[in-house]
């Protein structure tokens, strides 16, 4: 017994299907060929500061920058030395890691009212914490140094008796910055998670607190994780303020190491790439600690709320 075909099936996947050598052929390498020639062109400049900074000025200078040859450790060394990087490192990691946990806290917080409760100011409070996102510091320099300079603060809270050259006061301006955006990412992710747990947590008997700690924030972790890498990022690399709000040297963060590689007359580009790469170290370290938290969060961000 023959089976007969359905003439009208096999015309419609005839249709459907791409020829060769058509359009859609072209796109399957074209795609990937602009994508490699982007990545390059942005990994070009980080690569050639990563190999400059293992090699001789010297060479350098008589051979060129695009070249081979003349590698030594020597800048690496003393860029430790000549930047200090060993004190500026430390006051990083003071004014860093608490204001990313102060501010994901607060954030967090932040967040689970508006998700949680419907109130008529919600989108009132969101916007007033985002509102700080919108303005350039630049706009607020002025303002903002005058009343750290007028805050009278105890003097074991800070030497200046001011928030002026002290860290807390960096502190501050880092959390008062960076909320808006955590709580607004972190607001969408609560809105994603299903209302059935709270309501059996209510009928458990849950206060909010219990509520908020035992179920939101475990359940946020990838959401956290990710905004720690960008926050990390952002306070470590911030510069802007730190030379505003800190008076003496010695309480620079470690990206004012690199004004320490620069002479009056003379520049050494090599060594000031071998301090670049130096710094680069603890937020590339973070983001490979926290790469799979990092990656999940973003996912689950995009495509829930």
């Amino acid at each position: 017994m023959s089976v007969t075909a359905d003439p009208v099936q096999d015309r419609t996947q005839a249709l459907l299907k791409p020829r060769e050598g058509g359009p859609q052929s072209g796109r399957r390498w074209f795609l990937p060929v602009i994508l490699t020639v982007i990545s390059l062109i942005w990994l070009f400049p980080l690569l050639l500061a990563l190999v400059n900074s293992f090699r001789d000025y010297a060479y350098t200078a008589k051979n060129g920058y695009i070249s081979w040859g003349g590698f030594t450790l020597d800048n690496y060394k003393n860029a430790w030395s000549q930047g200090d990087f060993g004190l500026h490192f430390w006051n990083s990691f003071i004014i860093t890691v608490p204001a990313v946990l102060l501010t994901l806290f607060l954030s967090a917080c932040v967040a689970f009212v508006v998700a949680r409760f419907s109130w008529r100011i919600n989108l009132a409070l969101l916007g007033f914490f985002m509102a700080a996102n919108l303005l350039p510091p630049q706009a607020l320099l002025i303002p903002v140094y005058r009343m750290f300079r007028a805050i009278e603060v105890p003097f074991w809270f800070s030497e200046s008796g001011t928030l002026l050259n002290s860290f807390q006061g960096l502190i501050l301006v880092n959390v008062a910055f960076q909320t808006g955006f955590c709580a607004f990412v972190l607001s969408n992710y609560m809105k994603a998670l299903p209302k059935e747990l709270y309501e059996s947590a209510v009928i458990d008997g849950a206060s909010v607190t219990r509520q908020f700690f035992q179920i939101t924030l475990p359940l946020c972790r990838p959401a956290l994780a990710a905004l720690a890498v960008l926050q990390t990022t952002w306070i470590y690399n911030e510069f802007f303020w730190a030379t505003v709000l800190l008076q003496q040297g010695d309480k620079y963060p470690v990206t004012s190491s690199l004004n320490n590689l620069r002479g009056q007359f003379f520049t050494d580009n090599n060594l000031v790439a071998a301090g670049s790469m130096i710094i680069a170290i603890p937020t590339l370290v973070i983001f490979f600690v926290l790469q799979r938290h990092f990656v999940a969060g973003l996912t689950l961000g995009a495509t829930k709320g």
